[in-house]
């Protein structure tokens, strides 16, 4: 610093007079000391100034300067040289600088002032004078900033409390050249380090100092003071270092809220734990520290209030770009930090303005602290009042002259998009779409990245109204037909280049997916969904820019810089690109240009293809015969030839040595991943590979082979699976069906091996996975109990024996396709749930498939009769919902309405299959009823006096109470009162069902008295009261049970039954025996049985007749399988 003039003392003297000056007790210079003292003259006071000024303080121990360094005293470094400097870490000479301060604060303070001060660029002097006993308005009519016309000194007065600065600089200070404006990586690293500074000096201070309200008062006001000034650099350099302070301050405070919030956990932790005593040590120290964490944080919000009001406020608007960019910045990073505070109206609004500012560093800095806030959606919520305020200048600033502010406000948009519900208009969007096409890169891939994420990764409403793609390529062909409509709607048909370009970051995997493209350009015209000439004309245009894209690797002409060097991985990918585009349009382009070859239009734009191919690959020889192969129709029925009479053959004889099984792998996965070849050749190689895949299994199971042919062999058997899967979404119905028969076939033999290895069984067993059955389950939904529209009107007796001998051949096919799946259900292969959706057609398909169903469900009965009676339900309960959900509501449900009846109808059906033996019959029927009743009562209200929504399935399931046993009759009765709260509101029409129900189980109960010996347990349901019972049902009023009681209480009935067979009209005849077989229905008894019953036994005579099950139930041949 240099030394003051003396005219610019004497100035200050003048002004100063009426105050008593002292100077701190540790000022130094030249090492000797001046104690603090009032001074009773001008010339002493003058004395006083002139060695408290231009001195080098040395606060900390490693700036002392005392050193001898070739026998001269060198003077240390001062704080600000330290900071700009750098060499030493920031927290160790902030550390220093607190050690510093604890023991002489005054001379430190001075030190922290004076860093400031110079960190403006000032090369000035700073006087400081103590702030006694003047009045308070008396020394704010002494701040001034002024200008000394005699001196041509410019001085500032103001007040740090509890001093009185006064700073003093030449008037010809340079406003553009200060540290923080000055260029270079010197300066530029000093900035961060200032910055740090500030910032690690609370951080140090928050455990001692912070708190002392003299240290944060007078850099507060220092600050405060500095920033009010008119010259440019001490505005900037006391804003930036205010604002970051405040910065730290969030972080105190958030570390304040986190430590509040642990001790008052401890305290109430403590406090419970001595309950009873009256003092403890532990518990008065956590008392003291919860009061000091209550108290701290309103400290530190009193400073947060100082440094916003009298700084942010102030600067926000102020003249110079860079300071309103500091503002914006850091309130968007206090809305962040702590949005509790900050993120509110009151402080938005200020972002909210400085979006219209001329400056477009200030309008980047709004926009990239609100990306902050929108990119968060816990904070999003608290947005919705400036989103409507300023969404529409948000999306005008995409227009804006500067491309990073229009950059910024398309990726704040995308975040708006994503985060805010309905925040952006259809025309919003249409707007932002449209600037894929700009020349400027950057902003046409963020609206490329929009208008990836919005359109076509969001396909929801845009994919209604447009045909689906059908089979592997379902995805990917929405997707393009999407594009393809932007394209053309957006009429800009010379610039698909700089679309494609747009979207490469985005959506590269769909612009390189050259087989669904031009498996949409090979559909024909005929197909549903088939693409239109011009659509065809966008696609090949889309497939040429895609192709030079990936081949050259660089943007498109008049779109960024010259080409671009590629990175390694880029080169790589490249290559790539390159041999994929040669392997798959050698095989496919020959076929483009053969159904194209009329449209010059459409050639023009295929032909360029070849030059992109990697002539390697090409030379290879492999892929022209491929192409010559492919492309000649006698070579390709020569093949197809062949192979059918190969695999006629190998059905019969084990043709292993050929090694036929690699040869027709390879055409099934190219048909697989490239969808090229000609049915006729496919059909054959699927045969020739299922058939080999058999023999090897046969060869497994007769002789032991080793793991490495084992592994191999499953591995070709995952592939053979997958490849089936994969054609079942084929577009050639055949072919799909094909592959369906195959696999129902393969899972069949994979689930039950015969092999005399365990190793070899565990290794190929293979069960289909979920998603595998379920696309099978849909499979068997679309290929059989699909309704074909038949348009054959006037035929002549020819055309008749030809229509009649189609659909016979078309049921053959469809009843051995549902055979075959039918089988996997009975075997096990599949869950046997999903024989519902095969019951649901038993009635309408009865003539067709009746047969079928019938055995399946008497097979699946035998194997578990549990779960069968569970599907049976479930089947009723998808119907009965359908149902309601065509009518709308269950409360305008008809009993006589068609769709009821039939299922109804299809009810009874079930119920005949069950046969005559109701012993046999007992469990299924029993669960059946059980699952029932829970269906019924299903999302019932839980006081009662609403009519459950599916009450009226209680209908349903009556026609199987003809199929219980009288004994299990009352417990299902007992088991439907759980679900009743209050019989009183039991009445009314609504109610009907129950009552419909309830007589069903309860039908003929006095008549039927043979069997009291079995029930004398249940005193609420013995015969003499059977007509109570009755009575109390017709008057509404059953027994109280609440639907708690129903889920969780254990009936008190006895759960013990005796079985019998009902009365068959003198066919069966029930006694009484001595004998007991205790049985029970578990599922209707949680806990089991409580008690015994007596040693009375109905047991049915022996007789020679045996009646079982419906005796017309149809076996499926095995032709059909």
């Amino acid at each position: 610093m240099i030394a003051e003039p003396s005219s610019a003392i004497a100035a200050s003297h003048q002004e100063n007079s009426v105050h008593d000056e002292t100077v701190p007790e540790s000022t130094v210079q030249n090492g000797s000391c001046l104690r603090n003292g009032n001074l009773k003259t001008p010339r002493g006071k003058r004395k006083v100034q002139e060695q408290c000024e231009n001195i080098r303080r040395n606060s900390s121990s490693t700036r002392k300067a005392s050193q001898l360094q070739n026998g001269q005293v060198v003077e240390a470094v001062t704080l600000f040289e330290v900071v700009s400097v750098g060499k030493r870490a920031m927290q160790s000479v902030v550390d220093d600088w607190v050690e510093a301060y604890k023991q002489d604060r005054d001379v430190a303070l001075l030190d922290l002032i004076n860093f400031f001060i110079q960190c403006s660029g000032c090369q000035g002097m700073v006087t400081a004078e103590m702030f006694q006993s003047l009045p308070k308005s008396d020394v704010i009519q002494k701040m001034t900033e002024t200008f000394d016309e005699e001196t041509g000194l410019q001085y500032k007065k103001f007040m740090a409390y509890p001093w009185i600065l006064t700073v003093t600089w030449p008037v010809d200070m340079d406003n553009e050249d200060y540290p923080l404006i000055k260029p270079g990586p010197y300066w530029k690293k000093f900035k961060a380090n200032f910055c740090e500074f500030t910032a690690v000096l609370i951080q140090q201070c928050q455990c001692s100092i912070l708190y002392d309200s003299y240290l944060m008062d007078t850099v507060i006001s220092l600050l405060t003071g500095l920033a009010d000034s008119m010259v440019r650099a001490f505005r900037h350099t006391s804003t930036l270092a205010a604002l970051k302070l405040l910065t730290a301050l969030v972080r105190v405070r958030l570390n304040l809220d986190v430590s509040k919030h642990n001790t008052q956990r401890l305290y109430e932790v403590e406090k419970n734990r001595i309950t009873g005593k009256r003092t403890n040590c532990r518990l008065d120290q956590l008392e003291r520290k919860r009061k000091e964490c209550e108290q701290k944080p309103l400290e530190i919000q009193n400073m947060m209030n100082a440094i916003f009001k009298g700084t942010f406020l102030q600067r926000y608007r102020d003249v110079i770009p860079e300071i309103r960019a500091i503002c914006i910045e850091e309130i968007g990073s206090w809305m962040k930090m702590y949005p509790d505070t900050f993120l509110n109206d009151s402080y938005l609004k200020y972002i909210g303005w400085m979006l219209y500012d001329k400056q477009a560093e200030v309008r980047l800095k709004c926009l990239l602290g609100l990306q902050g806030i929108y990119n968060r959606k816990e904070l999003v919520s608290k947005m919705d009042l400036f989103t409507s305020r300023f969404k529409d200048r948000i999306v005008s600033m995409t227009l804006d002259k500067d491309h990073e502010v229009a950059v910024q406000a398309m990726k704040l948009l995308m975040l708006m998009s994503q985060n805010c519900e309905d925040a952006l208009s259809s025309e919003d969007c249409e707007t932002l779409y449209q600037f894929v096409y700009t020349t400027h890169r950057p902003l046409a891939v963020a609206a490329g990245e929009f208008l990836y994420k919005r359109l076509l990764n969001n396909q929801g409403d845009e994919e209604e109204g447009l045909p689906k793609s059908r089979g592997k390529f379902e995805p990917s062909a929405s997707r393009l037909r999407i594009l393809i409509a932007f394209f053309l709607e957006s009429e800009l048909h010379k610039h698909v280049a700089y679309l494609v370009d747009s979207l490469w970051d985005w959506a590269a995997s769909l612009l390189k997916d050259w087989a669904c493209m031009t498996s949409l350009l090979l559909q024909d015209a005929e197909e549903d969904g088939a693409l239109s000439g011009a659509q065809e004309n966008a696609l090949i245009e889309i497939i040429l820019v895609t192709v030079r894209e990936a081949a050259e690797g660089h943007p498109p002409v008049g779109r960024g810089a010259a080409k671009k060097i590629l990175s390694v991985k880029e080169k790589k990918i490249q290559l790539e690109d390159c041999t994929k585009i040669t392997e798959h349009f050698i095989v496919v382009l020959p076929q483009l240009l053969a159904k194209y070859s009329a449209d010059a239009e459409k050639v023009v734009n295929l032909l360029p293809v070849p030059q992109y191919y990697d002539l390697e690959a090409y030379s290879t020889g492999h892929l022209e015969q491929e192409e010559g192969l492919c492309t000649g129709e006698e070579g390709i029925s020569r093949i197809c030839s062949a192979l059918r009479r190969i695999a006629a053959f190998h059905n019969a004889h084990d043709l292993a040595k050929w090694n036929l099984h690699d040869k027709t792998s390879e055409l099934l996965v190219f048909e697989m991943e490239h969808g090229s070849l000609p049915v006729q050749m496919i059909l054959p190689a699927l045969q020739c590979t299922y058939f080999a895949l058999l023999w090897q299994l046969v060869a497994v199971g007769e002789r032991p082979s080793s793991k490495e042919t084992l592994l191999a062999l499953r591995k070709d058997l995952r592939l053979f699976c997958q490849i089936c899967t994969c054609y079942l979404s084929h577009k050639n119905k055949d072919l799909s069906e094909k592959a369906f028969m195959i696999l129902c076939d393969l899972l069949l033999i994979l689930s039950h091996q015969n092999s005399s290895s365990d190793e070899a069984v565990g290794l190929l067993e293979y069960l289909p996975s979920m998603s595998l059955q379920s696309k099978m389950l849909l499979f068997i939904q679309d290929h059989v109990f699909t309704e074909e529209e038949e348009e054959f009107k006037d035929l002549t007796e020819e055309e008749e024996r030809t229509k009649e001998g189609y659909k016979l051949n078309d049921l053959h096919r469809r009843r051995s396709l549902l055979a075959v799946y039918c089988k996997l259900i009975v075997y096990n292969v599949v869950e046997m749930v999903a024989a519902a959706e095969i019951y649901k057609h038993y009635m309408k398909t009865y003539n067709d498939f009746g047969d079928i169903i019938k055995e399946t469900l008497s097979r699946t009965r035998h194997n578990d009769k549990i779960q069968c009676a569970k599907t049976l339900v479930l089947c009723l309960q998808q119907l009965f919902q359908k149902h309601i959900n065509t009518l709308g509501s269950s409360n305008s449900m008809e009993l006589s309405s068609t769709s009821f009846m039939n299922i109804k109808e299809l009810a009874r059906r079930f119920s005949l299959t069950f046969g005559w033996d109701q012993v046999k019959s007992r469990e299924s029927v029993a669960m059946i009823h059980k699952e029932g009743i829970e269906f019924a009562f299903q999302n019932a209200a839980v006081e009662g006096k609403c009519v459950p929504p599916n009450l009226h399935f209680l209908v349903i399931i009556s026609e199987f109470s003809n199929k219980l046993l009288k004994p299990d009759k009352r417990l299902v009765y007992g088991y439907l009162q759980r679900y009743i709260k209050e019989p009183g509101f039991c009445k009314g029409d609504e109610w009907h069902p129950l009552v419909w129900y309830r007589n069903s189980l309860l039908a003929n109960e006095e008549e039927e008295s043979s069997v009291t010996g079995g029930i004398g347990e249940w005193s609420s349901m013995s015969p003499p009261k059977i007509s109570t019972f009755k009575r109390k049902l017709s008057n509404g009023s059953l027994l109280e049970t609440s639907p708690a009681e129903a889920t969780n209480k254990i009936p008190d009935f006895q759960c013990t039954l005796q079985l019998a067979s009902p009365a068959g009209k003198s066919r069966k005849r029930l006694k009484a025996q001595e004998t007991s077989r205790p049985e029970y229905l578990p599922f209707l008894c949680p806990a089991g049985p409580k008690r015994r019953c007596s040693q009375n036994m109905i047991k049915a005579e022996n007789f020679s007749e045996d009646v079982g099950e419906d005796v017309d139930v149809d076996v499926v041949g095995p032709e059909q399988g």
